[in-house]
């Protein structure tokens, strides 16, 4: 993992994920994976399914968090607000600019179904960081049974989704102890 400051390179990657991606945190974790991992080099593949998951467990968007955390990682305090601003900033510029423009853009039907087909497309983009994520997650019957549960659990709402994190975690840590794999990878 290359850590050299280069704070343009660090903001500029993060600028291009948060300009390319639609429909929120989770659509945004193929193109994190893309250029953290194969682009970059900031994380081996096997590392940034751990900080996804973090990332998901703390309080905010998973897209954020994730910038935050890999900017904080290669370059401490300065290296995760460089990379949050380089995430939050075309957000922020495309919030404003359809500030200006928000009548014409609502009443335009051609605008209208453009963002029909961008929100199909977000569906798309979270089912492939799903089996992304699973095919590195899952590797056992009791990921899969995990993995079910929490699918079920979320689906139906039986309880709060903090809870199946937890429950995961604590069930992935009991299991661990069980088969004394504890501190093992």
């Amino acid at each position: 993992m290359t850590r050299d400051k280069n704070w343009w390179k660090l903001f500029t990657a993060f600028f291009r994920i948060g300009l390319f991606t639609f429909g929120g945190g989770f659509a945004m974790l193929p193109l994190i994976e893309k250029e953290v991992v194969e682009k970059q080099g900031w994380a081996e593949k096997d590392e940034i399914l751990d900080i996804f998951a973090m990332a998901q467990s703390v309080p905010g968007a998973i897209g954020v968090n994730t910038a935050v955390f890999i900017g904080g990682r290669l370059h401490g305090v300065p290296g995760a607000i460089v990379a949050l601003l380089g995430v939050v900033t075309p957000s922020i510029l495309i919030i404003l600019i359809i500030a200006q423009f928000f009548e014409q853009f609502q009443t335009n039907p051609y605008v209208a179904r453009a963002f029909s087909g961008v929100r199909a497309a977000v569906v798309g983009l979270i089912a492939a960081a799903a089996v992304r994520v699973g095919r590195g997650a899952i590797v056992d019957r009791f990921g899969l049974v995990v993995a079910g549960t929490a699918l079920f659990l979320s689906v139906f709402k039986l309880i709060p989704v903090i809870w199946v994190m937890v429950l995961g975690g604590l069930g992935g840590y009991l299991y661990a102890l069980t088969r004394g794999r504890l501190g093992q990878k």
